[in-house]
């Protein structure tokens, strides 16, 4: 794995929309019932786990209710303890499956979900948003988490793990950055190269992710205990890296010139 934390490549304009994002999924993660001391977000008694289970399956998108485009009948999560696992009691509340894509997307696991998330997203979202433009960008983000979370649905349509975590929305960014900037430098940390910084193109930074996100996909598996699918990541990651030519703002011709 490679940390990138800077890239050469100036913008023209603060990104609002970046920085606004960044500051929403911060204080939301503030805001969830999840253990802030523990870097992964592990709940330390039964009722905290309860409790965050509870909360991830209400805001959270579980893949079969995606593809059926219905709630689930409600079952009561079943956490594990240290003498077997423990069906939680019972609670109940609606939810609306297209809308549960939206707030799993702001919603994160613990402070290693959400810090590499938003380390990603604040190197590469500024530029992506400078070519974009801040609405074209806001829209783009968003349709990248939901085409995202739906590609990994169609791909598990029997899951009932919850999807959480703004990484298929992040995804997006950094296919679409790697088709904007391919050659732009990008300050990276190498872990196991005793965390060197080195200076690489973009290409070779967002690639080697995208190359590990499709090995991890392969098994098909999800993040433990952080609900991120790593089909996701590069379903997003094409639909940023398909669409993002499309969604530029065209360039008005310069005005003749009359010499």
């Amino acid at each position: 794995m490679v940390i990138p934390v800077h890239d050469e490549n100036p913008v023209r304009r603060t990104p609002m929309v970046t920085y606004l994002i960044i500051v929403v999924n911060l204080a939301l993660f503030l805001a969830e019932p999840i253990p802030k001391l523990s870097l992964s977000g592990t709940p330390g008694t039964v009722p905290a786990a309860c409790q965050q289970a509870e909360f991830f399956d209400h805001y959270g998108a579980l893949p079969t209710e995606l593809v059926h485009d219905r709630q689930l009948a409600r079952r009561p999560p079943t956490v594990e303890t240290n003498v077997g696992p423990f069906r939680c009691p019972p609670e109940r509340f609606h939810k609306v499956p297209v809308l549960s894509v939206l707030t799993a997307m702001f919603l994160h696991g613990g402070w290693l979900h959400i810090l590499g998330n938003l380390l990603f997203f604040y190197v590469f979202g500024n530029n992506v948003e400078d070519r974009l433009g801040r609405l074209r960008f806001l829209l783009f983000y968003l349709a990248s988490g939901y085409v995202a979370a739906y590609g990994y649905a169609l791909a598990f349509p029997h899951s009932v793990n919850p999807l959480i975590g703004a990484s298929g929305a992040i995804a997006g960014v950094l296919g679409a950055y790697l088709v904007l900037y391919p050659r732009a430098r990008v300050t990276t940390l190498v872990p196991f190269l005793l965390f060197l910084p080195f200076r690489l193109p973009a290409w070779l930074v967002l690639g080697f992710w995208f190359l590990l996100q499709w090995a991890y996909s392969s098994g098909g598996g999800v993040a433990q205990g952080a609900g991120v699918a790593y089909v996701a990541h590069v379903v997003g990651f094409i639909f940023g890296a398909v669409t993002i030519r499309v969604l530029l703002p065209r360039r008005r011709p310069a005005a003749p010139r009359w010499g």
